[in-house]
């Protein structure tokens, strides 16, 4: 049956219809060990009074070969209608016409709030001393910025126009090279920007979280990015009685005050490394939130264990996704790490409400990376640091994983 939602709150059948896209590369070997372990996980935390309907839908190198198309207006129409995707990598190739499918769906679907959670896993490699002092929600803006792709190329017609109008009629004069120069626009609306912001305060409510961090380059862009900043810190007073003490911004909850922050990104891409303690949710734009998230995934493992997800929480919409990409030279031979895609599905089964499930896979995967029982990419930094391990194939490693469910 298919999961509905009324004002953003599922309604989530014993049965739901989750729509899964298997990706290029590795996408089809991780995407097969991520329903395996959520189908293992649902039997064995609900006695198979639960299940999960998965529905194949094209999109990618699969979807143009069958339809020319990289993604299809039914794969648009299958997620609208069950809500809830789950995907693996997927190629956009280099160059004009080739349109980024994850933009596409961002956008289409109106998929707001880029979700990733940062979080350290005892006895996964890092390049830094005290990885677990890593532990943070980042909440990145995804429909504006410069990702909304408005942008004329050099020489052409249209950018021609764009300079003429801007040195013409507004009075630009900072064009150093109005010749020779390719012209883009980053729009960034109060709307977006506070639907984005909420989001991230709502979580950190519901989740008992001490602050939320909005990250911005408002010195330098201070009506785009610095509007952001203002925006937020707006919101919080308007919508959620924030009050000043000390100096610092704080919004009454019932399990502490969370303090509302702010820091520019340059200088908190710093801090991330010599305080990330100081740090936890974090609400940004979208490319701004491009680098942090990846920075942070950085310090506790890389994006190959990290999970993401695309949600419009006020439709109920979500797409989950593995982070990293299709990794076309370990495609098929069953080395790749799935984690990115299995704990993406953890974060689904935690927005369904199945959080039984999800804790189940969750400390599995913490009881086989604290053993060592990895797959080649951690092993390989294991032995890099004078370390033992267990290395697995992939399906080895799905396998051990289910039998500790």
């Amino acid at each position: 049956m298919r999961i509905t939602s009324e004002n953003g709150k599922l309604n989530v059948p014993a049965d739901p219809e989750i729509v899964y896209i298997e990706g290029d590369g590795v996408g089809k070997e991780i995407t097969e060990r991520m329903i395996e372990t959520l189908d293992a996980a649902v039997r064995t935390a609900y006695s198979g009074e639960r299940r999960i309907e998965w529905k194949k839908a094209l999109a990618g190198s699969e979807a143009i070969e069958k339809t020319g198309t990289n993604l299809p207006d039914e794969t648009i129409e299958a997620i609208k209608e069950s809500l809830i995707a789950i995907k693996g990598p997927l190629m956009t190739p280099v160059g004009k016409g080739a349109r980024s499918i994850n933009v596409a769906l961002r956008q289409t679907l109106d998929l707001y709030a880029c979700v990733r959670p940062i979080e350290y896993f005892e006895g996964v490699p890092s390049p830094v001393r005290h990885p677990e002092n890593v532990d943070m929600v980042v909440f990145r803006e995804n429909t504006e910025d410069i990702y909304a792709g408005i942008e004329w190329d050099k020489d052409s017609e249209e950018v021609r126009k764009v300079i003429s109008f801007l040195q013409n009629e507004m009075g630009v004069k900072k064009i150093r090279f109005p010749e020779t120069s390719a012209i883009g626009v980053k729009p960034v609306s109060e709307e977006g920007s506070v639907r984005l912001i909420k989001a991230a305060i709502d979580y950190a409510i519901a989740n008992r979280r001490r602050s939320v961090t909005l990250v911005h380059k408002g010195n330098i862009m201070k009506f785009t990015e610095g509007g952001f900043r203002r925006w937020g810190y707006e919101t919080a007073k308007k919508d959620y009685g924030a009050y000043e003490k000390d100096g610092k911004v704080f919004i009454p909850a019932s399990r502490g005050d969370i303090e509302i922050k702010d820091c520019i990104c340059d200088a908190f891409l710093q801090n991330i490394l010599l305080k990330p303690e100081a740090y936890d949710v974090i609400a940004t734009l979208n490319l701004n939130g491009d680098y942090v998230s990846d920075a942070l995934a950085a310090e506790v493992g890389g994006i190959g264990i990290a999970p993401g997800a695309n949600i419009n929480y006020r439709t109920g919409a979500a797409v989950f996704e593995a982070t990293h990409g299709t990794a076309p030279d370990i495609a098929g031979k069953d080395i790749v790490n799935p984690l990115s895609i299995i704990l993406s599905g953890v974060m689904m089964l935690e927005y369904i409400g199945w959080n039984e499930a999800a804790a189940l896979i969750r400390n599995a995967v913490s009881s086989m990376i604290s053993s060592g029982s990895v797959t080649k990419d951690l092993y390989d930094l294991m032995i890099r640091e004078g370390r033992s391990g267990k290395c697995l194939s992939t399906s080895a490693f799905t396998s051990e994983l289910i039998n500790k469910l």
